[in-house]
This record gives C-alpha cells, sequence and structure tokens, in this order.
C-alpha cells in the first residue's frame, strides 16, 4: 500500500532522524537520490545543461547539492538564486567547488530555455499560499521550456498537505520525493503537476497510521470476496438495487450490470425499470413491492435515475443493512435519516453533488478535495466516496482517506457512475466494510475504464462488461 503523510508528521519524524546522524547527513542522502534520478532522466549527463531555480531553505539546498554532484559528472550547472541572501550556504559552496556557477533571476528566461534538465527546488513541502510574484515567471519559464523538470520533493505551488493549488504553479515531469509520499501528489489538482513521481528513502521513521492511503493490486486482491465450496448465491450476499424511472431506465440497467459483477450471489432490483432490467439481465431478481417489501438483501444502492422519488430513498435508509446513496438518491436524503442509521452508510456524490451538499461552488470541491470528502463523511455521519481524476474515500471517524487513481478521463461517460454504484454496492453485500467497497470498487472501476478504453472513447456499458477482466488482472498479483 502507497501511504503519505502530513507535513507535520514528516517534519517531526526528519527531526527525530537528524538528531541521531551528523549535521547534514540528511540533506546529502535527499541530494543523492536527487541527483541519481535526474541522472537517469537524462540518460547522459556530461556536457548537459543544467538549471536549478533555487529558493532559500532546505529545499534549495537539496538542489543545489544534486546540481554539485551532476557538475562532478560533467554537466554544466546553474543554479538561479531567487534569495541569494538566504540561500543554503554549504549547498551553495558545494556547487561553487564542483564547478557550478550562478546566476540572478534576470537572466533566468535564456537559461531555462535553453537548458536540457530544470530542477524545482523553489519552495519546500512547508510551502502555503501559492508561489510569491518573484517565482510565478520561473515557473512559466520551465513551462515553456523544452527541458524535463524535475521537481524537489514537491512541485512549488502545490500545497503538500492537500493538493492544491493557489495560482501558478510548476508542472514537473518528474516529482522526487523524500522519506514518503505527501498528499499534495496523490490528490489533485496537485497530482496532475507531479509528474511521475520517485520516492528516495532516506530513512525515516513513520507512524503506523498514515493521512492518506493508495491501494495497490495485492491491497485490492485481498480484499476480493471469493467464494468457497460450501458457498450458495444468498451465502454470497444479495445486493437490492432501487434506481431508474421511467425517464432514465437506463440508470437502473447499469447500476444492475454493475452489480452482477460485484462479488454478490445475487442482484434484487425495484423500481419502474423492471422490464428494461429484466430483458438485458434475465439473472436479476425483480419486485414492484417497493424496497420494504423485495425480500431480503445484504445490502442496497439507492439513487441512479430515481428523478423525485423521496419515498424509495426513504425506505431504503430505514433498513437495517449497509446502504450506498448515488446520484438523485443523493439529493434526495434527509441528512438526519442518514446521521441515524446504525448500518453503514457509504454516499458517492461527484464534484457537482457535493458542492450542492456542503453548499459551496463546485470550484471550492475541486480545488480542495480532500478537505471537502472529510467535511461531508463528517456532516453525514458516513463514508463518503468523492468520485474524480482521484477519487477519495473517507470515513466519519477520521483515520487514513483512501486515494485511487486508477481511472481514465473516458470514464467521464454517461452512466458510469451507475456502474461504480452497483459493483459497490455489490462489495457491499459480499461483506466488505464501507471503506473497503468504495475503494476497492473505484480501483475495479477505474481499471476496467483503462481496459475498456485502450485509449478510445467508451460507454458505460463498456466499463462493466470489462470488470471481470479488471478483476482477473488484480486476482494475478497473488500469484
Amino acid at each position: 500500500m502507497r501511504t503519505a503523510y502530513s507535513v507535520e508528521t514528516v517534519r517531526a519524524a526528519e527531526r527525530e532522524l537528524m538528531a541521531r546522524l551528523a549535521e547534514g547527513a540528511l540533506m546529502q542522502r535527499a541530494a543523492a537520490g536527487l541527483a541519481a534520478a535526474c541522472a537517469d532522466l537524462l540518460g547522459r549527463v556530461y556536457g548537459s545543461r543544467v538549471v536549478l531555480l533555487v529558493g532559500s531553505g532546505d529545499n534549495g539546498g537539496d538542489a543545489l547539492y544534486a546540481g554539485a554532484r551532476l557538475a562532478r559528472r560533467g554537466a554544466g550547472v546553474t543554479a538561479v538564486l531567487l534569495a541569494p541572501e538566504r540561500t543554503h550556504g554549504a549547498g551553495l559552496a558545494a556547487l561553487r567547488r564542483a564547478g557550478g556557477t550562478v546566476a540572478g533571476s534576470g537572466a533566468a528566461e535564456e537559461l531555462v530555455l535553453r537548458a536540457d534538465l530544470v530542477v524545482d527546488g523553489i519552495v519546500g513541502i512547508g510551502g502555503k499560499g501559492g508561489l510569491r510574484p518573484e517565482a510565478v515567471p520561473l515557473a512559466g519559464y520551465a513551462a515553456d521550456s523544452r527541458a524535463a523538470v524535475v521537481a524537489v520533493d514537491l512541485p512549488s505551488g502545490i500545497e503538500a498537505d492537500t493538493g492544491e493549488v493557489r495560482g501558478t504553479a510548476v508542472r514537473a515531469d518528474l516529482t522526487v520525493t523524500f522519506g514518503t509520499h505527501k498528499p499534495g501528489l496523490l490528490i489533485d489538482p496537485g497530482r496532475e503537476y507531479a509528474g511521475s513521481v520517485r520516492l528516495v528513502d532516506i530513512g525515516l521513521e513513520l507512524p503506523e497510521e498514515a493521512g492518506l492511503e493508495a491501494l495497490q493490486h495485492a491491497d485490492v486482491a485481498a480484499r476480493l470476496p471469493v467464494p468457497g465450496a460450501e458457498s450458495d448465491k444468498y451465502r454470497r450476499g444479495v445486493v437490492g438495487i432501487a434506481a431508474g424511472s421511467a425517464r432514465y431506465p437506463g440508470a437502473a440497467v447499469l447500476a444492475v450490470s454493475g452489480a452482477l459483477r460485484g462479488g454478490a450471489g445475487a442482484v434484487r432490483y425495484v423500481g419502474p425499470a423492471a422490464d428494461a432490467v429484466i430483458s438485458r439481465f434475465p439473472e436479476t431478481l425483480v419486485s414492484d413491492q417497493g424496497p420494504a417489501r423485495a425480500g431480503r438483501v445484504q445490502a442496497w444502492v439507492v439513487g441512479p435515475g430515481v428523478g423525485d422519488d423521496a419515498s424509495a430513498v426513504a425506505e431504503v435508509l430505514g433498513a437495517d443493512v449497509p446502504v450506498l446513496v448515488d446520484a438523485d438518491g443523493l439529493r434526495l436524503a434527509d441528512r438526519s435519516a442518514v446521521r441515524a442509521r446504525t448500518a453503514p452508510t457509504l454516499m458517492t456524490p461527484h464534484a457537482g453533488e457535493a458542492a450542492a451538499l456542503l453548499g459551496v461552488s463546485r470550484e471550492s470541491v475541486e480545488g480542495a478535495r480532500l478537505a471537502s470528502v472529510r467535511e461531508l463523511a463528517l456532516r453525514y455521519g458516513a463514508t463518503v466516496l468523492l468520485k474524480g481524476s482521484t477519487t477519495l474515500v473517507a470515513d466519519p471517524e477520521g483515520g487514513a482517506v483512501r486515494v485511487n487513481a486508477t481511472g481514465t478521463a473516458w470514464l467521464a461517460t454517461a452512466g458510469s457512475g451507475d456502474v461504480l454504484s452497483g459493483l459497490v454496492g455489490s462489495l457491499l453485500a459480499a461483506g466488505l466494510s464501507a471503506l473497503d467497497a468504495g475503494s476497492v470498487g473505484a480501483y475495479l472501476h477505474g481499471l476496467a475504464g483503462r481496459f475498456a478504453a485502450d485509449g478510445a472513447p467508451l460507454g458505460a456499458h463498456d466499463v462493466a462488461a470489462a470488470i471481470p477482466e479488471a478483476w482477473r488482472d488484480v486476482r494475478d498479483a497473488l500469484r
């Protein structure tokens, strides 16, 4: 599992380690890893042109020491100093001894545009509030150049704890981060600026519980429900789907399509789209008696395409089983009814729906995704899966937020969320916790989207059809 820790936690671990090491040893570890990554990216170090964008403090020191290592290997290294009077003195001396040169910010544009590699050491992980005005042009020069851009620990202008971007930020091809991932490297919009991320182990001892978790194939495989020899369809779990309407029968069909491939033994459908569902998926158990009289289920999915049918949403929320609320259900669900539930509740809004629930703009949610998902989980006393290019899953009790980035931009298509709801609901019925069901479902859904698209447009039904392929691909991690 990939984990990320807050700046405060990282700083505490660094202080503890530095107390046991010789002065400057920790920075030398970081610089060695940074220089190695830069050399790998360059391919041929000798004769290459490297420009260091150096701010004050240790982040700039890392860049200077790494630049000194590259200079000793024959690279032409120039450091552009944003604050000469506050530049890391020992790092600057090391660069000069190795043959590197120094320039002021006035020469930055020409240097950067001629560079093969630009190293962003402007701001460290403690930076807040976006780039200072004097640093903004440097980010622009790097973006305009053909050079590869390497960020030191985190692209400058990204807030490490949240991934928020306030104004201009450096857009890196590679981020070399030290000790652990930072949340801003895994969460959009910051993730979009980080490029590839390379983690350099510098020996930090970190707490067992992280601030952020990202499941990998093996983690997902270990959580997938697998039937045993004594399993039958009821022991494997039955998921109820209350979805669709005369206007949106397709939402019901797509939710059922995801549920049938999610690991539960059977799917019950309740709603006005029964004919459409049964014609497409004859294995579905259909009912016209309403959710409360549909028969036994181990979890419910409610909301996709229900229109204004508030009664169905209220009935499902009254059930003493895990419930997933999506789409129209989010608008119709009474917050006090959600908070009063004793069984788990999982809400799955996209940014626009989350904004409506929080009473803020969509831009506010998209710019502060981590804070938004945590606030929603707290307000509703529910686990919340916030959809997006990086999906976030937060529990109301706190703890690590799960982040998933397996998806593709092609998943931004009508009905894709309905498939996800059915898939996650099926995992709930099979016995996964709300946190696991949401994060495992998002992982499989994103992977299925990649397989189905393969670089071309797709429909939501294609995503559902690719779920078994994603499932098998993940299971291969256990072999």
